[in-house]
């Protein structure tokens, strides 16, 4: 079987891209990209790349990709293709507004790009199943109603951003073609991701806490939070890989829209806990100046930036993450044994 996943050479689609081929020896993985594999991407695919197939293409002009993948036997797709126009890890990126750049650019990629693989996908007659990979930005900034509760796919859906307006119109289309169609369809929503393969790409520039604090602590660096409270629901591009594996895999599908994440929250302070863990004399320094390296805000608790709801997909395939600090542990072991340096970039100071 061949799976078609878009956005493939980026950060979380190539960690599933690796998951798919690692499970089966004999599986097949056709990626569609606007971006070329990098250095790193290739040394990801590298055990295994006489069963990939890399189509550099923009997703919004399928009159140049759609000949490409005519002969493929394409049975299910995972659509991870998208533009993510945030920047927040330092007090000199907060002040900055990315998505007033090239807004015009997150609409065409995130909902355009989406629209036209849907209308070409409609039309295989194998297709098994379609995964839109969304986002928790579709969520309003606070709910539930009852505090500490996790946040749920139904309700509280209020986008702010270009971003998370084009996702929540990507998920609505994706629901119409489904019932138009006959499609077995479903969009997957995203908390905050970090781990294996999170790097500055040209279509995303944001690195969660976890990735920041972890390669500060094995480089030995000074991590400056601007206060250890703030929180999110972190959860590891492996275990996102693994959920949508069990999504592929499962024959029946009773919703239409997933969270996938961690299912509760960690702070700043739990993270720096589990990177000391590995790294007993990791240096801590709070500060609210400009200094700070590692920057969030303390008011954001709830709604999309609090603890996402994971029941549904967990009755629906049986899939649950791993504890956080396992998670993250194995994210420093990947970061020693794979990435060529351990040092942070320039952008992340």
């Amino acid at each position: 079987m061949t799976l078609l996943v878009t956005g493939g050479t980026g950060f979380v689609m190539s960690v599933l891209v690796r998951a798919w081929l690692d499970r089966d020896p004999a599986a097949r993985v056709v990626i569609l990209d606007r971006a070329a594999p990098d250095e790193m991407t290739e040394r990801f695919f590298a055990p295994d790349s006489d069963r990939v197939r890399v189509i550099t293409a923009d997703i919004c002009d399928p009159a140049d990709w759609a000949p490409q993948l005519a002969g493929e036997d394409i049975r299910q797709i995972v659509h991870g293709a998208t533009v993510t126009p945030i920047s927040r890890g330092t007090a000199s990126e907060a002040r900055v507004e990315p998505e007033a750049l090239d807004p015009a650019r997150i609409m065409e990629i995130n909902f355009t790009g989406t629209l036209r693989l849907l209308d070409w996908a409609r039309h295989l007659p194998a297709l098994v199943r379609f995964i839109f990979v969304s986002s928790g930005s579709v969520y309003r900034h606070h709910g539930p109603d009852q505090a500490g509760e996790p946040l749920p796919e139904d309700g509280y859906v209020a986008p702010l951003t270009l971003y998370g307006i084009s996702k929540f119109a990507s998920e609505m289309t994706v629901d119409r073609y489904a019932d138009l169609f006959g499609l077995s369809a479903v969009s997957v929503r995203l908390a905050s991701v970090y781990g294996p393969m999170d790097r500055v790409t040209a279509s995303r520039n944001f690195r969660h806490v976890p990735n920041r604090i972890a390669h500060m602590a094995l480089a030995g660096e000074t991590i400056r939070p601007n206060s250890l409270e703030p929180v999110g629901d972190y959860i590891q591009s492996r275990d996102v890989a693994a959920a949508i594996l069990a999504l592929l895999d499962t024959p029946r599908l009773r919703y239409r829209h997933y969270n996938i994440a961690s299912g509760e929250t960690a702070t700043i302070g739990d993270v720096i806990g589990w990177a000391r863990d590995r790294v007993p004399d990791l240096a801590v320094s709070v500060t609210d100046g400009p200094e700070a390296n590692v920057v969030h805000d303390v008011a954001l608790r709830d709604g999309m930036w609090g603890a996402y709801d994971i029941a549904r997909i967990t009755r629906d395939t049986g899939w649950q993450p791993r504890p956080g600090a396992e998670a993250f542990h194995d994210y420093l072991d990947w970061i020693s044994g794979f990435e060529t340096s351990t040092a942070p970039s320039e952008e992340m100071n």
